[in-house]
């Protein structure tokens, strides 16, 4: 499973990074690096959540973050 994780400034500085493959997983930092960071630990919670409540996901999971900016 690679994830997209795509990262934009906004007009008062604070980053946005957002993981369009999992819905609500869209994030605020003050950096760059904190809205990537905080990205990827709401797409492994999103996924722990899952594993969690039997949803589908791919066998085996492999997770990779692939950075568009």
């Amino acid at each position: 499973m690679r994830l997209k994780v795509e990262l934009e400034r906004e007009v008062d500085g604070r980053w946005i990074a957002d993981v369009a493959d999992l819905p609500g997983v869209m994030v605020y930092g003050s950096t760059r690096e904190a809205a990537l960071s905080a990205a990827q630990a709401l797409a492994f919670r999103v996924l722990a959540d899952r594993l969690e409540h039997g949803e589908a996901l791919p066998e085996p999971l492999e997770v990779s973050f692939v950075i568009a900016a």
